[in-house]
């Protein structure tokens, strides 16, 4: 009965979505799916792209927010002005936040207080996948961990699941406190869970994520961990570079240079 209960949901959604496109004229599993690969990646292997960020928490300025301005502009992220209704896709921590299991014993002044650009991890293990009971987040092939805003429920099991607060949940209808609205991301409703999407809207288009092409400082590198020819794998093979709670088993898909 939960294997016919699942497939059900499973059909159901595809079919909710299916009908959706349909009146937008569109392909709604071609536009949240498909990804122009060869645009960020030299030598392409479809089903099996893994896509990643390395931040250099050297070149991020502090008090800079234009990645996170960027983000919640092109995702119509609302913004209701105070702390316990905050929804948040992309945001700035302390150094001794983001990293709070790393050694900070006699450690710099400056590195104690730098501010670091948190987001999620799309963690090849993501716990936020197995806790949710509709299957309303999802890891993708190309290693994306999705959302699919008509399945949630509103549970909250996967915020609960997730060890990196990544995830936030629409207390208020969102879409009057958004003040540039973005015609081309759909917005969400009250009683539902949202986080960064690594952009996938705009890959499917062959660009760079918002925050990327929105970094003065170029402090974010994003492309295929699995092609050994990508910026991103050289910069990781040249530099050390750390992951948020590693000792997890996560695998965290976000490094970074500090």
């Amino acid at each position: 009965m939960k294997q016919d209960r699942r497939e059900f949901l499973r059909k159901a959604g595809i079919g909710a979505l299916a009908g959706i496109g349909a009146l937008a004229g569109l392909n709604p599993l071609s536009a949240l799916e498909k990804t122009d690969m060869s645009a960020l990646s030299g030598k392409p292997v479809p089903g099996r792209t893994r896509w990643g960020m390395l931040i250099d928490t050297r070149s991020c300025t502090d008090g800079c927010r234009q990645c996170v301005t960027a983000c919640h502009r092109a995702h119509n992220v609302p913004d209701f002005g105070d702390r316990k209704n905050e929804v948040k896709w992309i945001w700035k921590s302390r150094y001794e936040q983001a990293f709070p299991t790393s050694g900070t014993q006699f450690q710099k002044p400056e590195l104690l207080g730098r501010e670091v650009l948190t987001l999620c991890n799309h963690c090849a293990e993501p716990p936020c996948t197995r806790a949710c009971p509709t299957q309303a987040t999802f890891k993708r092939r190309d290693g994306i961990v999705a959302m699919d805003y008509h399945r949630c429920i509103g549970c909250r099991f996967c915020m609960a699941a997730c060890p990196y607060g990544s995830r936030s949940f629409n207390w208020l209808d969102p879409r009057p406190a958004i003040s540039e609205y973005n015609r081309e991301f759909p917005t969400r409703e009250r009683g539902v869970v949202e986080k960064c999407n690594f952009c996938s809207e705009r890959l499917a288009r062959g660009l760079q994520p918002a925050c990327v092409e929105s970094c003065p400082g170029k402090a974010i590198t994003f492309g295929d961990l699995n092609d050994p020819g990508s910026t991103i794998r050289r910069m990781l093979s040249e530099q050390e570079t750390m992951q948020r709670k590693p000792e997890l088993g996560t695998l965290p898909s976000v490094f970074y240079i500090i």
